[in-house]
């Protein structure tokens, strides 16, 4: 029995458990100080949903064999600019939402595969001119937002041209699967229909990888050689894998943007490749194997700390600003060590 149990922390990993005893510490300490535990453990779902198509969408690129996709900020960009269309279009309710995602994911499907194309040609790099790409692509977004002809006054800039740098969704699709059958236990809000939602997402994906295309891109990913040797198009199986982590992606920017209750556009897409690679690293996956369960227990480990730590440090030192020095620290904490594994995956 004990022999069964070591093998089972070891396969879960000693960093995996350092993470997970420190967030379980964290809802301790929440408890125990009485820092609103309800309300912080509400936080920590919707974050966890906001977040989770996000990081979901390094699934299939890490199993077409592409790695982790440091340019998921491509489908990001996609995603926003089907949202900022959808108002433009005049959408609302639950058709804003919908066609948001439609157009996004039209876009992110063209981009992703002029992108895929761009890495068949530097295959066993990817990861290398990911981010940098991820980083032009936002600055070009930058000059896309200053001239869309954008006329939808609650979308312009007051000064003219151009869309704003945060656009509010409260009158559309803002907050609505958050509240989308969503319960309260113990003055804990549960958002079911969000996770149902989220579930419906990771439902598709596993029946998708267990379809024939879906096995053939996980073996080209896996062995490209032997894939050849079957007359397995391995080009075309990581441009499909890269498609799917941009629509995810596009998907996944409108999910976060509905929660949060803004479009944020120009450069606010940075930086959100890291973290959902972080997350998902953080789940137990590597820059060859990665599984939808690696997804649900990262996105809630990382998203789950960074909700609580902020209030816990503002408990222990009310008069400073430790608060945003631990967010920053816990943050790219996290960000490091997931950097660090990549390069011992390499």
């Amino acid at each position: 029995m004990n022999e069964k149990i070591i093998g089972g922390l070891k396969r879960f990993g000693s960093a995996r458990l350092i993470i997970s005893l420190f967030f379980i510490a964290l809802l301790v300490i929440t408890y125990v100080l009485d820092l609103s535990f309800a309300a912080t453990v509400s936080d920590v779902l919707i974050r966890w949903c906001m977040n989770f198509l996000l990081v979901l969408a390094m699934v299939p690129s890490v199993l077409s064999g592409c790695g982790l996709n440091f340019a998921s900020t491509l489908g990001i960009c996609c995603g926003l600019l089907g949202g900022v269309l959808s108002l433009e279009f005049g959408f609302t309710g639950v058709m804003s939402l919908i066609m948001a995602a439609i157009f996004g994911s039209v876009f992110a499907a063209v981009i992703g595969g002029i992108y895929g194309k761009l890495l068949n040609y530097i295959k066993g790099s990817e990861m290398m001119i990911a981010t940098y790409v991820g980083f032009a692509f936002v600055s070009l977004m930058c000059i896309v937002w200053v001239f869309l002809p954008i006329t939808n006054d609650s979308l312009r800039l007051a000064m003219g041209g151009g869309v704003r740098l945060n656009v509010e969704l409260s009158a559309t699709f803002g907050e609505m699967l958050n509240n989308f059958l969503a319960v309260e236990i113990g003055g804990i809000t549960i958002p079911v229909g969000f996770m149902l939602v989220c579930a419906a997402f990771c439902v598709l994906l596993r029946l998708f990888l267990n379809s024939r295309a879906g096995r053939l891109m996980q073996v080209a990913g896996e062995n490209p050689k032997f894939a050849k040797a079957l007359d397995i198009s391995v080009n075309r199986n990581r441009i499909l894998g890269t498609i799917l982590s941009m629509v995810l992606s596009a998907i996944g920017i409108l999910f976060y943007a509905q929660s949060y209750g803004f479009l944020q556009l120009y450069t606010a897409p940075l930086r959100m490749s890291f973290l959902a690679v972080a997350a998902v690293l953080i789940g137990g996956a590597t820059t060859r194997r990665a599984s939808i369960g690696n997804v649900v227990l990262g996105t809630l480990l990382f998203n789950g700390i960074l909700a609580m730590s902020t209030p816990v440090a503002n408990a222990l030192a009310p008069d400073s600003n430790l608060a945003e020095i631990v967010r920053i620290i816990v943050s790219n904490g996290i960000i490091v060590y997931a950097l660090t594994k990549i390069k011992r995956e390499v």
